[in-house]
């Protein structure tokens, strides 16, 4: 039996690239009869960049209800608020411990945020060493991520290997990264990879007049309607591709190529194609703001399960480390 793991932020609803990227593959791999999954709302991290309480409360109920608007099956896996399982924290500090500073220096997601948002706070720069812990709590096997995290996976299997020979023991698990090269980068409307960072995201779960409103604004090129356009190099038609059937991806090709077919017609496309595909998750997202007790029980029972695994694995840890 493999163990998955992933965890999304609540520093904001959940868009798009998150849903494509990491919420629905994740959700797959746990139908999977010999998968066991343990999927949570990483809280702790929104704090590197999100300050208020109130909002990051919003947020949560968000994260939470996307995953449940998708079918995860709470009874089958594991779910839960990072911030409740105190031993996330706990083991990072420890893992603090055997984690070269070069390492975190060359992190290259801390660096392109210092590079392009001017973010600079202590637990940004040690982000990895938590993710870290929150992967190695779970022995988690397999766990899916996008192109930009496959180097703080690479961090973890780094970590956990010094930890491991350091005591001579495998009392860590070394995951392997779950990358679909398909969905490995889910462009923003801006043509950046989507991020709530950029600003440049799609919100599945606004009112239908709102969305609309968002995809219209998605950059094109200025190519005349009559003319032919390239589908490859086109937002609209990448995001398009990621959603539609192959039949569908092709008549959008064919109306590319053949002229005659303006942006505007492509998004009105994309709009009505996010409607229908995302028609049920959408009802059920609404279902579960709008019973805040309901998704509270969904999360208190999964924390309770949490933290009878990492209870396991910081009690040997501790043991290790003359903490016991």
């Amino acid at each position: 039996m493999a163990r998955i793991l992933t965890g999304i932020q609540s520093s904001g609803r959940p868009h798009l690239g998150n849903i494509l990227g990491a919420i629905r593959p994740a959700i797959e791999l746990s139908r999977e009869p010999q998968n066991e999954s343990f999927f949570f709302i990483a809280d702790l991290h929104s704090l590197t960049s999100l300050r208020d309480g109130q909002q990051r409360r919003e947020y949560t109920r968000a994260v939470a209800a996307t995953w449940l608007a998708f079918g995860l099956d709470t009874e089958k896996n594991t779910f839960w608020r990072q911030s409740r399982v105190p031993e996330h924290t706990e083991l990072a500090w420890y893992l603090n411990c055997f984690t070269p500073k070069p390492m975190l220096e060359n992190a290259t997601s801390y660096k392109d945020k210092m590079e392009k948002l001017g973010i600079a706070n202590t637990g940004l720069f040690t982000y990895p060493v938590l993710q870290a812990a929150d992967i190695l709590l779970y022995d988690a096997n397999i766990v899916p991520v996008g192109k930009d995290q496959k180097q703080h996976l690479e961090m973890t299997r780094d970590i956990a290997s010094s930890f491991n020979r350091q005591y001579e023991t495998d009392i860590f698990v070394l995951p392997d990264a779950r990358i679909d090269e398909r969905l490995m980068t889910i462009p923003g409307i801006d043509g950046q990879k989507m991020s709530k960072s950029y600003n440049n995201y799609i919100d599945i779960f606004l009112p239908e007049k709102e969305l609309n409103k968002v995809i219209k604004k998605i950059l094109s090129d200025s190519t005349p309607l009559e003319e032919p356009k390239n589908p490859d190099s086109d937002i609209t038609f990448q995001l398009f591709s990621l959603l539609a059937s192959e039949t569908q991806v092709a008549e959008m090709r064919e109306n590319y190529l053949r002229g005659g077919y303006g942006y505007g017609h492509a998004k009105k496309a994309l709009y009505e194609l996010m409607l229908d595909v995302f028609a049920e998750p959408r009802q059920r997202y609404d279902y579960f703001m709008n019973n805040p007790d309901a998704l509270e029980a969904e999360l208190q029972r999964g924390e309770t399960k949490a933290r009878e695994v990492a209870s396991q694995t910081i009690a040997r840890v501790r043991e290790v480390l003359g903490f016991s």
